[in-house]
């Protein structure tokens, strides 16, 4: 558990991926892939878009802060009184890619909002890896 503050919580996900970046790049932002291993959603890749990521427990209404294509991605994160900012950051090695996924913004109030974010991106993290396998 990272603290960034005194008052906030951040998740924080990190793999090693066995794809280059682009392919990565693409399982993040084509709505089509998103679907597939997040919700359903009209995102689009340009800073300050408003998209809707979809459940069936609710929506997230997000909007869209940084797009550095095949580097970062990140957008504020607005579901269930939790105000927060996802940002996704990918790094080439070696053997691939390294995948940062963090979600900072969680009061120490919000520990059950917490609790579910840690465990739903362990969930949609291991989701994107098997679509990124089955891009071309």
């Amino acid at each position: 558990m990272k603290e960034t503050s005194a008052e906030t919580l951040s998740v924080v996900v990190e793999r090693e991926i066995p794809f280059p970046p682009e392919k990565i790049w693409r399982a993040l932002t084509q709505p089509h892939l998103i679907e597939e291993w997040l919700m359903k959603n009209d995102f689009k890749p340009v800073v300050g878009h408003r998209f809707d990521l979809r459940a069936d427990w609710g929506v997230v209404d997000c909007q869209v802060l940084a797009v550095e294509p095949n580097k970062t991605l990140s957008y504020t994160w607005d579901a269930l009184g939790l105000k927060s900012v996802v940002t996704w950051t990918l790094t080439p090695t070696s053997t691939g890619t390294h995948l940062r996924m963090e979600q900072s913004g969680f009061r120490p109030d919000q520990q059950q909002a917490y609790q579910g974010a840690k465990y739903g991106w362990q969930r949609f993290v291991a989701a994107l890896e098997q679509v990124v396998s089955r891009i071309d």
